[in-house]
């Protein structure tokens, strides 16, 4: 009773019932109203659906909604009833809420028929119910009522029904022929559906139109090549199911139109005869494969393939003979038989010979003997010892089949024939062979290395087994090769020749280069003009590696005459090197031409130019120095005024050495000085400070010591370079202190010291600080104390007025900071400061002023009543110490002797001593009015 009353509308339907009155054909009204009604029973909304599809037939969204409603509530009903299991009729058995709910499908179809979301629902429900046929006629429905353009909605669904299990493989091959007819982009789903239905027939005919189309265009990013792959794969993998396909034609085709990665389609080929069973058949394919690949990787593919293929043929064959064995020992001594057999025949013969009917028995023997041999040995299954013997016959061939496949790559690499030819050491036919193959194919024109070697090599093996005449041959047929470049027949040409000369033939060996040097005739040279190319023969002529090599024969074999032909020859043809003219001038010293030698030499410097000139010029020079030394020595000096005029100014300091040795061994020495004069100034300036030091050591040598100030100051003032005048400076002043001109040391040392950065050249500043100890005095070091300090000022300067950017990292300073260094560098206000308060008195004080370290002092302080003490000094002069308490005993101050050359003009004043105490050393001259004047600057 509860439930018929939820059926009838209640008192808030009433609102919308009176709406539905006012305009029952409003599909907003209805539409309201079920939205209303949405948490009623679905019997309830069920009655609403109804009326509005009465009154609205045609509404798609009204349609939608109660088949999706229906939809929902046949999801939770098993499709076929559990009582029901029994009866045959899958409609009997189907659960009655999916035949209402097909029904009502039916009916919007009536109207919706246009729809393809509503037959798309009604497929999908129909699939999941496996109602075969009347989903199938429901698909062809579908694909008759909607247009073309909707078509591919619907099958994409039909072919998903017609590939689950259980539909006939007839029902699916005519509609995807059918699909085919409305998409045929789509064939490879085709195919892909017949491989999995195993349908292999007919997968490989499509497969091969597809390959055949040169339209075609995969959907999937397939490639030709891989197409091919896959139908090889089905033809060999299926050979048996596949009929109708020239299998061998189909693959071949494959192979020729892709020239690359071949070595699968070779495999499958070769497995297609395996599957075949015709395994010899499959082996020459193997063996094709392996002759005509041409890249390492396919050739690795098939040899696998192939070395695989053997070991499983031999695997088979012995797990057969295992199995085999327990049949043999039933079935006897078949070979015991045999033997017996073949035993009574030859008795019989023997009967038979004795009564005389020979033939007869004769002939029964042989059929019976070849009856046995061919049906039991010769057709002897067990084999296993062949299979192993071919195994190991391919696996020694693979390095010789690897030559074979980079041969094939580019035939014309001369390396790897001369690679082949080693794999064949030790079989001399296949060496000879495989060199009549590697001259015959190789292109010179187009060779990768050098083609020659093959046929130098291919005469050398026949010299090996002692076969002259055929190594003659080859070499003949070697020198009418027109090579790529001349050297390579000049190589030919001289490998002959010392195959004559190793078997001693030497009138053969200048034959052959008598022959070789040959100049064409005029005629052969018209007809080669006229041909449009010339080969290289007819430049051999001129080959240098060729007339050396002749030439060197002619000087071992040859006579004086013949030799100095080829010389002249050579010179000629104007292709000799500087070596060549050494080489032949050596050859006629050696036969005491000296003149003619020297002619050559000539010859050879107006020929070449420096620096090709520079040996022959030396080599001629020292030869002539050599040979005549004293007796044409103008001729000699006139030789190298020549050679140093032409010689540029890098390459001259040698030949100006050589000169200078030659004035001073065989001419004057003031010449000798002369000749270093000038090469000093010829040299260039990286040279000038190494020239100026042997001239300084040879004037030296021969004229003394002080001859040598002359040429020092001419390298000071001949433009040399900071650090070169300052090196020499250095050797200038030591030369000075060892003559004991101190005071041109000193002054010598003032020149140089305004190139030597005391920061960056502390050396210099050593040496002359160790030379003012030694014999410098106090205003001396003084002076080198302010020069040290403007010449870093200056330095300093010249930094602070370069760019920010060019000033070197560590001078990039504040001006009071660079202030402060250059007082650390100079430092000499503190040294002067207490070098005044050393030496002045004090009034009430007797103070005794320590000197300053690093610092000779003339060997005299001052006391504070002004008198002076004797310091310990026992570098210079050792002074009596004075007795403060007597005038009258003072003692004079004892002065040790010292040169009179270090005080100059000092010691002249050192008499000029005033009564009042005020003492002065031997070797300085008021020293505290100096001392105020340096202050002062």
């Amino acid at each position: 009773m509860a439930i018929s009353q939820q059926l009838y509308p209640s008192e808030d339907d009433l609102v919308y019932e009176e709406e539905l009155l006012r305009n029952p054909f409003s599909l907003k009204s209805w539409w309201r109203y079920l939205i209303a009604l949405s948490d009623s029973p679905f019997s309830k909304r069920f009655i609403i659906y109804e009326r509005a599809l009465k009154a609205l037939p045609g509404s798609y969204k009204l349609w939608h909604a109660y088949l999706c409603e229906r939809l929902q509530i046949v999801s939770s009903y098993p499709i076929i009833l559990p009582q029901s299991k029994t009866l045959n009729d899958t409609s009997e058995r189907t659960h009655p809420q999916f035949k209402i709910l097909n029904d009502t499908f039916e009916r919007a179809l009536i109207t919706m028929h246009k729809m393809p979301r509503i037959w798309i629902m009604y497929l999908q429900t129909l699939t999941h119910q496996k109602f075969i046929s009347r989903t199938r006629k429901v698909f062809d429905l579908a694909l008759r009522a909607l247009p073309v353009t909707q078509h591919d909605r619907i099958w994409d669904h039909y072919l998903f029904f017609v590939c689950q299990k259980g539909i006939p493989i007839e029902t699916s091959l005519r509609v995807y022929r059918r699909f085919l007819q409305f998409d045929p982009n789509r064939v490879e789903d085709f195919i892909e559906f017949l491989i999995s239905s195993s349908l292999w027939q007919e997968a490989a005919e499509r497969l091969a139109l597809v390959l055949n189309d040169d339209k075609f265009y995969s959907i999937k990013g397939k490639t030709k090549h891989r197409l091919w792959l896959e139908l090889c794969d089905l033809l060999t993998r299926h050979a048996n199911e596949v009929s109708g396909l020239n299998v061998d034609a189909i693959i071949r085709a494959g192979i020729r139109k892709f020239s690359d990665e071949v070595g699968p389609l070779w495999t499958s080929l070769a497995e297609y005869y395996i599957r075949r069973g015709l395994h010899e058949k499959a082996r020459d394919v193997f063996e094709e494969g392996m002759s005509t690949i041409i890249t390492v990787k396919d050739f690795s593919v098939i040899f696998d393939s192939y070395s695989q293929f053997e070991e499983s043929v031999v695997r088979y064959k012995m797990e057969a003979k295992d199995e085999a064995n327990d049949e043999e020992e039933e079935g006897g001594d078949e070979d015991d038989i045999q033997l017996s057999v073949i035993g009574c025949m030859m008795d019989t013969e023997a009967e038979a010979n004795e009564e005389g009917d020979d033939e007869d028995i004769r002939f029964k023997y042989e059929h019976f003997e070849k009856k046995i041999l061919s049906g039991l040995w010769l057709n002897d299954k067990d084999d296993i010892d062949l299979g192993y013997d071919r195994l190991d016959y391919l696996v020694d061939r693979r390095p010789e089949l690897s030559s074979s496949v980079a041969l094939r790559q580019n035939p014309h690499n001369v390396e790897q024939w001369h690679r082949r030819v080693k794999l064949f050491e030790g079989n001399p036919t296949k060496q000879i062979l495989t060199y009549t193959e590697a001259v015959r194919t190789v292109d010179p024109m187009k060779a990768v290395g050098k083609p020659h070697t093959l046929w130098v090599a291919f005469a050398k093996l026949y010299e090996q087994h002692n076969d002259l005449a055929n190594a003659r041959v080859i070499f003949d047929k070697a020198v009418q090769v027109n090579y790529k470049t001349m050297d390579n027949l000049a190589s030919v040409w001289c490998e002959w020749a010392e195959l004559e000369l190793k078997h001693e033939n030497f009138e053969g060996a200048l034959e052959l280069m008598k022959r070789a040097t040959a100049e064409p005739s005029v005629e052969v040279k018209q007809k080669v003009v006229a041909g449009g190319n010339q080969p290289v023969q007819m430049r051999l002529h001129k080959s240098l590696r060729l007339w050396t090599f002749y030439a060197d024969l002619e000087e071992c074999l040859g006579n004086l005459e013949s030799t100095r032909e080829v010389y002249e020859r050579i010179l000629d043809l104007r292709i000799a090197t500087p070596q060549v003219i050494i080489n032949y001038a050596y050859f006629l010293e050696e036969n005491n031409y000296f003149e003619d030698a020297f002619k050559v030499y000539e010859r050879g410097v107006k020929i070449f130019k420096y620096p090709h000139a520079r040996d022959i010029w030396v080599t001629y020079l020292s030869k002539f120095v050599k040979r005549h030394g004293r007796t044409k020595l103008e001729r000699a000096r006139e030789l190298f005024e020549n050679a140093v005029e032409m010689s540029p100014a890098d390459q001259v300091k040698p030949l100006y050495l050589q000169y200078a040795k030659l004035e001073e061994d065989y001419g004057l020495a003031k010449r000798a000085m002369k000749v270093y004069d000038q090469a000093t100034k010829a040299v260039p300036n990286n040279e000038k400070l190494s020239m100026y030091e042997i001239y300084i050591a040879r004037a030296a040598e021969i004229f003394g010591v002080p001859k040598t100030r002359e040429i020092y100051e001419q390298a000071i003032e001949s433009g040399l370079p900071d650090k070169d005048v300052k090196a020499m400076c250095l050797k200038y002043a030591e030369l000075e202190r060892s003559l004991g001109e101190i005071e041109r040391a000193c002054g010598i040392y003032v020149f140089a010291s305004k190139f030597a950065d005391p920061r960056s050249d502390p050396d210099f500043w050593n040496k002359w600080h160790e030379f003012e100890v030694q014999h410098g005095n106090e205003d001396t070091f003084r002076e080198m104390l302010r020069i040290k300090r403007s010449v870093s000022a200056s330095y300093s300067q010249t930094h602070f007025i370069l760019p920010e950017n060019l000033m070197p990292k560590d001078q990039t300073v504040c001006p009071h900071e660079a202030k402060d260094k250059l007082k650390e560098a100079g430092n000499t206000d503190d040294e002067m400061t207490a070098l005044e308060r050393q030496l002045a008195p004090a009034a009430d004080k007797t103070v005794t002023k320590k000197r300053k370290v690093g610092f000779v002092s003339a060997g005299v302080e001052s006391h504070s009543d002004g008198r002076i003490k004797s310091n310990a000094n026992h570098e210079e002069i050792e002074l009596p110490e004075e007795n403060d308490s007597d005038e009258e005993d003072q003692n004079e101050i004892a002065l040790k002797d010292v040169p009179s050359a270090i005080f100059g003009g000092l010691i002249r004043k050192r008499d000029k001593i005033e009564n009042d105490g005020e003492v002065n050393c031997g070797n300085m001259l008021g020293a505290l009015e100096r001392i105020k004047k340096l202050k002062r600057i």
